[in-house]
């Protein structure tokens, strides 16, 4: 009976070693497409239409990025949920539906950066000048879609942050950066509604605990999968 036991206890650590492991590189795509697409191609277009359509190429990757980002993203919390889900399942259900949430509207709002794709690409029929305005209006819608979307990149972190708490299966100031992180993305997108808000220190550093907690987790991830921890389960 012991050796069963044995080999049972064995069989569960490969699976959560093999299932961390593919979360952990789920992780990896959705961490590195964003600071491509979210940070880096942002800094390189400059203003305006005339300085984007210099750097149309980047702009062009730039969306095939975070369309990477989006697919990685769904896949990604369908992976933890097999890595955590037997901690707490309602719990475990409100990450997954938080942070899937988030992909139609990141979709929606590719729309308009396609739009302002669209309008670089016709800088050559018509002058820069005449087509800024328009571009600088679907980027502003873009951005609008991303403030929203940026509200469940936060939510999902609590329930994920929680769990990892409570299973054990990552260390847990992880899932103490991950909680952080998570409030973190709530004020910075609910204080973006004040004016004055985001240009403020608090602005600057709310997300930092998120960038933590999710690169931390996933080279964790990547590197040890998922140990077999202490889970209480509660299934019901």
């Amino acid at each position: 009976m012991s050796m069963h036991h044995d080999l049972g206890d064995v069989g569960v650590a490969s699976t959560l070693r093999r299932d961390g492991r593919v979360a952990g590189a789920l992780y990896l795509v959705v961490v590195l497409s964003g600071m491509f697409c979210l940070a880096w191609v942002p800094s390189q277009l400059g203003v305006g239409a005339a300085s984007a359509a210099a750097q149309v190429d980047v702009f062009r990757a730039g969306i095939a990025a975070f369309l990477l980002m989006q697919v990685a993203f769904l896949l990604l919390p369908l992976a933890m949920y097999r890595v955590l889900g037997d901690s707490n399942r309602h719990t475990a259900a409100a990450m997954v539906a938080l942070a899937t949430v988030s992909v139609p509207i990141g979709l929606a709002a590719l729309g308009h950066r396609l739009d302002a794709l669209a309008l670089l690409e016709s800088i050559g029929q018509q002058s820069a000048a005449s087509v800024d305005a328009a571009f600088q209006l679907s980027l502003q819608r873009y951005g609008h879609g991303i403030f929203i979307a940026k509200l469940f990149w936060g939510l999902w972190l609590l329930p994920f942050g929680w769990l990892v708490l409570r299973s054990g299966r990552l260390p847990r100031v992880l899932g103490l950066l991950l909680l952080l992180g998570g409030v973190g993305y709530v004020v910075q997108v609910v204080g973006g509604l004040v004016p004055g808000f985001a240009n403020s220190a608090l602005s600057n550093y709310a997300t930092m605990p998120a960038a933590l907690g999710e690169i931390g987790s996933c080279l964790w991830l990547l590197l040890f999968g998922a140990r077999v921890g202490v889970v209480r389960t509660h299934s019901a």
